[in-house]
């Protein structure tokens, strides 16, 4: 991950979604500290086998991505790779909501998601105006820089469209 080798990382990090781990072990490789959650039991299990194998000291943890404050910390960066785009216009106010909870005021929080522009696009594309409209000051959020990326998928050779959206804590 490009930012954790330029410094682009400050204070304790979530990895919101962590999945399997890589991104969250990764990051801690580097000598960050990281809590990476998810709701499945099972890929966390993986994680953690992963760390334990690799020697890297990471946390992992079950939660709710709707009920990030019952962590109890907040972080001055978090990540969120793969896992906005999975959510309904509806259900985005209160993820939002709960991933404000955990970031401190100035934090940073990074937002790679599917992208809507181009052709074979992956499943939920978002649009810039999407990230924008989830991600306001009066929210409590300030959008910062919205680039065109690529995600890799199982079912995209070159990777998927994507937004890698760096968005502050107001």
């Amino acid at each position: 991950m490009r930012l954790a080798a330029e410094g682009g990382f400050a204070g304790a990090v979530l990895d919101a979604g962590c999945g399997t781990g890589e991104n969250a072990l990764h990051v801690a490789s580097l000598g960050w500290s990281v809590l990476g959650v998810d709701v499945a039991e099972t890929a966390l299990a993986i994680a953690r086998a992963k760390a334990d194998d690799r020697g890297i000291e990471v946390e992992f943890a079950t939660a709710d991505a709707f009920q990030l404050e019952r962590l109890g910390r907040r972080f001055e960066t978090v990540l969120d790779c793969g896992l906005f785009h999975t959510f309904d216009g509806d259900e985005r106010p209160g993820y939002v909501a709960s991933l404000a909870s955990v970031t401190e005021h100035d934090g940073t929080l990074y937002v790679l998601c599917f992208s809507d522009d181009g052709p074979d696009t992956g499943p939920h594309p978002i649009s810039q105006q999407e990230l924008r409209a989830a991600f306001n000051p009066s929210n409590g959020w300030s959008v910062a820089a919205i680039e065109p990326d690529r995600v890799q998928t199982r079912d995209h050779h070159d990777g998927a469209p994507a937004w890698f959206a760096t968005i502050k804590r107001i």
